[in-house]
Parts: C-alpha cells; sequence; structure tokens
C-alpha cells in the first residue's frame, strides 16, 4: 500500500503546487501548458524513483514497521524529506517549475502519505474490537503503561478485558484522553465510578506500586465484589515485556509483599560484570533468585554451591536450561566442611562472593541449637576464611532481622554471623559487608503457603498472636536490594533493607480465608520460645544511617575474634536472652525499635 499510495501523494503534491502557482499568479501560460505538465511529469517521476529507491533501503516498503506507527513516521519525514532536498536542487538548476513550489513541496507530500496512513490505521483499528465477552474494565494509572496497554486491548478482539476508562491521581490529568478513553477521576473515587460505568474489573496500570496501596485499592474492589488484576513485577518485567496478556488476578503476594526498589543499574554492574562470582546456598529460595539476578549482570563466571544436590538441579535450569550437572558452574559442597571449602575456593578463585547458605527455621533451631552454631556460625566462618585465602574483592554475607537485638537461637547465631563479618573486614583488603532483611514470600516454609495448605485442607489456620507483627517482601524484590546493597557497602557494616510497614499475620490470614471464599476458622497458639510479637531491623544501640539508597540503611557491626569464639557461652547468652524477651514479648526495646526504623527510613538519614 505505502509505495502506490507515496507515489501518488508526489503525482497530487507537483501537480497541485505546479498549477496553483500558475493560477494564482494569474499568467498566460495556455501555450505553455504542455510544456510545464511534461515538466511535472519528469520531477514526479525523479520523486517516485527517489521514494521508492529509499523506501526500500530503509525497509518502509519492505514491511519492517507498523502501518502508521511513530517508527514508521520517523523513516518516512526523514525520507521525504531526503527526497525533497534532491527535487529543489533539480528545481533550482533547471526552472522547471516554478521556484516557489519548493518551500511547500514536504510539507504537503508528508500531510498526504501521513494522512493516509493514519486514516488506514483508523480504520483498521476500528474493525478489531473486543468481543462482547471481554470484562468491562477501569485502567488504574493513564502513564505510559496505561497507555500501551488500553491500545493492546482495544484492537485485540480475543481480549478479555474492554476497558471502559481511566483512574489516575495526577489532578492535572482530569478529563485527559488516552486512545478514546477518558481519565474519570481519582482513586478515592473508584467505587463510584465503577458503579456509574458498570466496570467488572480494575487493572492496575502503574509500573511501580506497593503492597500498602495495592491493599487499599482491594478493599475497594473486593467490597464491590469486582476483580483487581496486576501486572509482573518490575524484576519479572525484565525478562517477560508487559503486556495485555500478562495480567493476573492479584495475589497475597502483591498485598503483603510488593515494595519496588530503584536499583542504581551502573553501580551493580560496575561490580559483577566480567566477574568470578560465587553463591553459597544456590539452591535455597534466596539463593538461587540471587543467582538468576546476577546472571543477568554478565558475570565472567557464576558458581552456585550447595550441599543439596536437587536444589542446585533446580536452580540450573531456572538459569541455564538445562540441569545437566555435569559443568563447573554446580558445586556440590558443604559449608561445615572447611577443607572442601578451601579447594573449591582455591580452584575457582571467585571475586565476589554472596553468602546465602544458612538453617533459617526458628523453631526447629531452638530444639537443636548445635546445629545452627554448626551451619550459621562455623559454617559463615569457613566461608569467610575459604574467601581471604583467595582475596575475594566484595563478600556479602545474608542475615536477617531476627539478629537485631536477637531473642532466639536463630537470631544469635546470625547476629555471629555479622560479627565475624565485620572481623574479617578488618583482616582483609577486600570489602565485607553484611546484609539483613525480614522475611520473604515464597520461600519454603514460609508463612503464605503454609496457611494455603491449611485453607485447602479446610483448615484450622494457626496464628500464634493475635498482634503479631511482620516484615514482609518479595524474594525478587530482597534480592534487588542485597545486589544494591554490595554496591555500596562500607566495610564491615551491616546493612539494613527497608521492608515497608510491618504486616500484622491476622490480617493476612484474614484476607487469604476471604480470597478463598472458604469458611475456615483462625486458631491462636501462642508465640513460641524465642519468638518476638514484633520483629526489629535495627538493635537499640545501633547507630545506623542512609547515605548512598532510600531504601538501604547502614549500621556499624562490633567485630568478634573467631578465636573467642565458645559454643557453651554463645549458648547460654542466647538462652538468657530468649527466656528475659518470652516474660515480655512486647517491652519497651521492641517499641522503641519500631518507632527507630519509621524514623531513619521516613527522614532518609540517621538515627539512634
Amino acid at each position: 500500500m505505502g509505495l502506490v499510495t507515496d507515489s501518488t501523494a508526489w503525482l497530487i503534491t507537483l501537480t497541485v503546487l505546479t498549477v496553483s502557482r500558475y493560477l494564482l499568479a494569474d499568467v498566460e501560460v495556455t501555450a505553455a501548458w504542455g510544456n510545464v505538465l511534461r515538466n511535472v511529469g519528469l520531477l514526479t517521476l525523479l520523486a517516485m524513483a527517489l521514494q521508492i529507491a529509499g523506501g526500500f533501503m530503509s525497509g518502509l516498503y519492505r514491511r519492517k514497521y507498523v502501518v502508521g506507527s511513530l517508527d514508521e513516521a520517523r523513516v518516512l519525514t526523514i525520507l521525504t524529506f531526503g527526497v525533497t532536498v534532491i527535487l529543489s536542487a533539480a528545481v533550482l538548476a533547471t526552472a522547471a517549475i516554478p521556484r516557489s513550489v519548493i518551500l511547500a513541496m514536504f510539507p504537503m507530500a508528508l500531510l498526504l502519505m501521513g494522512g493516509i496512513r493514519l486514516v488506514f490505521r483508523l480504520f483498521v483499528e476500528g474493525r478489531s474490537v473486543p468481543g462482547e465477552e471481554a470484562v468491562p474494565a477501569l485502567l488504574y494509572g493513564a502513564g505510559e503503561l496505561g497507555h500501551s496497554v488500553v491500545r493492546q486491548m482495544r484492537v485485540d478482539p480475543f481480549s478479555k478485558i474492554n476497558p471502559v476508562g481511566f483512574i489516575d491521581d495526577d489532578p492535572s490529568k482530569r478529563g485527559f484522553v488516552l486512545n478514546g478513553l477518558k481519565v474519570l477521576g481519582k482513586g478515592k473515587d473508584l467505587e463510584v465510578i465503577a458503579k456509574r460505568t458498570d466496570a467488572q474489573a480494575v487493572v492496575i496500570c502503574q509500573s511501580r506500586v506497593d503492597s500498602a496501596f495495592l491493599r487499599d485499592v482491594h478493599d475497594v474492589t473486593d467490597a464491590l465484589g469486582i476483580r483487581l488484576l496486576v501486572f509482573p513485577s518490575t524484576n519479572d518485567a525484565l525478562t517477560h515485556k508487559r503486556n495485555a496478556r500478562s495480567l493476573r488476578d492479584v495475589s497475597v503476594d502483591d498485598l503483603v509483599g510488593r515494595h519496588p526498589a530503584d536499583i542504581d543499574l551502573s553501580s551493580v554492574a560496575g561490580y559483577l560484570s566480567g566477574k568470578r562470582v560465587l553463591v553459597t546456598g544456590a539452591g535455597g529460595s534466596i539463593g538461587s533468585e540471587l543467582c538468576r539476578q546476577i546472571h543477568k549482570y554478565g558475570p565472567g563466571e557464576l558458581y552456585m554451591l550447595d550441599r543439596d544436590e536437587s536444589g542446585l538441579h533446580t536452580t540450573q535450569i531456572s538459569i541455564f536450561g538445562h540441569g545437566l550437572l555435569d559443568t563447573s558452574d554446580a558445586v556440590l559442597a558443604d559449608i561445615r566442611d572447611p577443607e572442601a571449602l578451601r579447594h573449591v575456593f582455591a580452584e575457582r578463585k571467585p571475586e565476589v562472593v554472596f553468602h546465602a547458605a544458612a538453617l533459617k527455621h526458628l523453631p526447629m533451631l531452638e530444639q537443636y541449637p548445635t546445629e545452627a552454631w554448626k551451619t550459621n556460625v562455623l559454617g559463615t566462618l569457613n566461608v569467610l576464611n575459604a574467601s581471604m585465602e583467595v582475596g575475594v574483592e566484595r563478600f556479602v554475607n545474608i542475615s536477617t532481622d531476627k539478629a537485631a537485638d536477637p531473642t532466639s537461637v536463630l537470631g544469635h547465631s546470625k547476629r555471629m554471623a555479622e560479627r565475624l563479618t565485620a572481623w574479617a573486614a578488618r583482616q582483609d583488603a577486600g570489602s565485607y559487608v553484611s546484609v539483613r532483611f525480614g522475611n520473604v514470600l515464597g520461600s519454603r516454609g514460609s508463612m503464605l503457603p503454609t496457611f494455603q495448605a491449611q485453607i485447602e485442607k479446610g483448615g484450622p489456620v494457626t496464628v500464634t498472636h493475635p498482634d503479631v507483627t511482620r516484615y514482609f517482601m518479595t524474594i525478587p524484590e530482597a534480592c534487588e536490594l542485597v545486589v544494591q546493597a554490595g554496591a555500596i557497602g562500607e566495610d564491615g557494616q551491616v546493612m539494613i533493607l527497608d521492608m515497608g510497614e510491618p504486616v500484622r499475620i491476622l490480617d493476612v490470614a484474614q484476607r487469604m480465608i476471604e480470597m478463598s471464599g472458604k469458611d475456615v476458622e483462625i486458631v491462636f497458639t501462642g508465640l513460641r520460645h524465642g519468638e518476638k510479637l514484633h520483629e526489629d531491623l535495627f538493635s537499640v544501640n545501633e547507630q545506623v544511617e542512609s547515605p548512598h539508597h532510600p531504601r538501604i540503611s547502614h549500621a556499624p557491626v562490633d567485630p568478634s575474634d573467631p578465636a573467642h569464639l565458645e559454643f557453651e557461652s554463645w549458648l547460654e547468652a542466647a538462652r538468657d536472652k530468649s527466656a528475659l524477651t518470652n516474660d515480655e514479648p512486647d517491652g519497651p526495646q521492641q517499641r522503641r525499635s519500631l518507632s527507630l526504623r519509621d524514623e531513619v527510613f521516613a527522614a532518609g538519614g540517621s538515627g539512634r
């Protein structure tokens, strides 16, 4: 279509402009009309030849561009301007037609070519509309994502969503029109607008949304009995382009643990690209996601170390598409075995190490504290020693919020791992930091899968205490911040991730039961030994600041010399603190830590 219409556009442009010029000038050229038309014909043939040649060379006439798209318009403009320049030179050299025609050639020809394309696109898109079975929906967000999504939905006859209008909290967009749909109001008007438009769904069309926002919207849609649809998280969108077909119903993960973060890609790529990177615990939830994210930055080598061969198999498939386990990137070793670690490190010579291997289940470690000591304390020391022997450039120890004012065996073991990492920072030229964060959603044995299994069985759902709260974040978003923390961490410090606001576990259980549509009982079992009513991100006496990233705070760590490690005294201290906390589960120390977290992350500065 383009080749014929563009050639015709040049014929019309040159003929109309030339004839109009003579008629408007009231010049007697009756005897010369034959020469005039001949000259117009020759120039038209030249324009057509140039347009066709340039069009094939640029791909314009080889269907490389969507008709009426900005990409096609850009190429068409450049090509038409080039043809106009050559035609202008020919007119100036031969005076075949009036020189004044030159000024109007480019805009008129481009207007005709572009206009024909626009009409064709409107005709095609007008015939392709969602079917009658498509669900009427409001789109929340009239930005770039909303613009892209509404166009896809309105031209797809198989779309399951039929957009009826936009919601946007930006007051300047009130009445704004995108692809024929108006912005009907703000989020606070959602209930009224949904009833007025008979919308049966709300689609969140914002690139970065957090859980608090989604919970507020879900409360409205749930009350109205309509669906709430979301796009994948930013991390998922890096590998899977967001489009109308990637929409899904909102999940509890979205409502509890979605906290998108801004990542400085240049700083992250600077310490990972081309480097030999080793991840311990690579078969686990955190370790495997770290491997997937690190792989995106193009490390020279990525070594995945774990004692769980099945976990390594799963991780290798998710990254490389195969689970052969016969390549050097999959390392089967136990961090409890110092000699095996030394051999692995001496052979692979990693430059960056992420230490994610750990035992993490609090009640289990209360029963078996020796295992926590062997893995979380001595195992970490083994990894640190192996790292120092080969001179790693950067070491990142994955910690937990339970290490802040620890009251459990798990917390004390991870706090000791932080202190050992701080000790290593003083012994070696490399950078050694710890990263502390709370509960992640989707890990093996975590709260949400447990609740889901209990609901599917008909209950009861077990909650420890009506007022117990926890910090939550999805695994991908937590790992994004871990990788960023590795780039900005200062030697010997612990980096503390902003987990958003703590969430009451009872609220999560009730919401999951409501979303299931089942009638399930909730039973309170009481806090277990070593558990806190409210978790802390900071210890009371930690000096905390956020100098580099608003979502990552820094705090110094008191180093611990491994020469003074002694199991019995460590266990006695852990037991004493655990007993004290269980006597006073909601004491002033924990309330103080909650207020400290709000102060530091709200100010983006420092606090005590």
